[in-house]
């Protein structure tokens, strides 16, 4: 085993095995040197309407109880509200009836329910001399698909006549459905940008970027949409990645919701001995580097020179699934550590347009008790060994629902 000292950091330098098959794809792997990563720091529609009860008593799932009855003439007392049960159009309460009283009592206030549609007016109580007036229907409250509240029925009576109540519309914002990217209508590379040279980083929220290089020459050209360029120029190991970064704490995965990645992209040139393009990022107690690879210069899948530990299927591809454990004396983000272990997701068949399910894969390697720690950043990367190219992303969006 040969060694070099880079950026700090002694790491082995395995041997390239390049098999090379004129036209057809192949069923065998090339071997490719791991390099390790040198580098220093750096939505599913949820719609809930919500009916309303009208009635008396805490309401089931099947609406609201019937207001009290008023047995006396005078002021009559209204339903108490029902809570709608969840997933359940809200029920209608009828007015209570009433002796010689000036009207029925008022349907139920707007109960709370999980999905159910707005509620019904109460109906009219019935009178013998009196006239009855119609319950008002509660107003819904929730998100999308909720009806406005019915007019309730006018009462009857000897003598008397009923008033129909009048229900208030719900009102609420739909909840965003989740999609995934249409590479049919990919928008145009954005112009103009910000070069950045040498080992750098900047940016906030999803446009936080960094570049990183231990030879040679490259930059990094970022907009102020979710779009970069990365090019090299014969460096030993470049990095250049955007998307989100939280610092050196981070939370748990779960802790940021779903998070997906949208990514359009054009290569040029050349990326040597090895090259990623994808997901990359890490996470801290424990110290995981970890990638979820989608193409690369190179014949996909590469093979790690490590064992395949199972295959998924996701995002319409078939993913290799490969833990090792690297070594070195710095360009981790984790202190002091010397050895920590990669995780890697590697598509059978590289692709230049799609959305990357990134909490998935998280899933799917906890699943097979591979552990990671609390988030440092989830960016899409390109990373490359020498050679001459770059690669354009007219998309590179990293998006989380929390």
């Amino acid at each position: 085993m040969i060694s070099l000292t880079i950026a700090g950091r002694s790491k082995p330098l395995q041997t390239l095995l390049l098999t090379l098959v004129g036209g057809a794809a192949c069923a065998t792997q090339e071997t490719l040197p791991f390099e390790d990563d040198d580098h220093t720091v750096g939505g599913a529609m949820s719609s809930g309407g919500a009916g309303a009860h009208g009635g008396g008593s805490a309401g089931t799932t099947a609406g609201g109880h019937a207001g009290g009855a008023s047995n006396t003439g005078g002021s009559v007392s209204n339903g108490g509200a029902g809570m709608g049960g969840t997933q359940a159009a809200g029920g209608s309460g009828a007015g209570g009836a009433a002796n010689g009283g000036t009207g029925g009592s008022a349907g139920g206030a707007a109960g709370l329910g999980a999905g159910g549609a707005g509620s019904t007016g109460g109906t009219g109580g019935t009178t013998t001399a009196g006239t009855g007036a119609g319950g008002r229907g509660g107003a819904g409250i929730g998100g999308a698909g909720r009806s406005n509240g019915g007019a309730g029925a006018g009462g009857t009576g000897t003598a008397g006549s009923g008033t129909a109540g009048s229900g208030t519309a719900g009102t609420g914002t739909a909840g965003a459905p989740s999609t995934t990217l249409d590479c049919s209508a990919v928008p145009a590379m954005p112009t103009g940008g910000t070069v950045h040279n040498g080992n750098s980083q900047g940016g906030s929220n999803n446009l936080a970027w960094q570049i990183w290089s231990n030879g040679g020459s490259g930059s990094l050209t970022t907009f102020s949409t979710a779009a970069f360029i990365a090019t090299w120029n014969n460096s030993g190991d470049y990095l250049g990645r955007l998307g989100w970064e939280f610092g050196n704490s981070g939370k748990t995965f779960a802790s940021y919701g779903d998070i997906t990645a949208d990514l359009a992209f054009k290569k040029n040139g050349t990326a040597g001995q090895y090259s990623y393009v994808g997901i990359y990022g890490w996470t801290t107690n424990p110290c995981i580097e970890w990638y979820i690879v989608d193409d690369s210069y190179s014949m996909m899948p590469f093979n790690t020179g490590n064992p395949v530990s199972g295959t998924v299927d996701l995002d319409g591809g078939t993913y290799n699934l490969v833990k090792r454990n690297t070594s070195g004396t710095g360009g981790n983000r984790c202190g002091n550590v010397s050895n920590w272990d990669q995780f890697y997701s590697i598509r059978h068949t590289g692709r230049q347009c799609g959305t990357i399910s990134v909490t998935e894969h998280f899933k799917i390697w906890d699943a097979k008790g591979w552990k990671l720690g609390n988030l440092l950043e989830v960016k899409i990367l390109v990373e490359a060994a020498s050679g001459q190219g770059s690669v354009e992303f007219a998309v590179a969006d990293v998006k989380k629902t929390m």
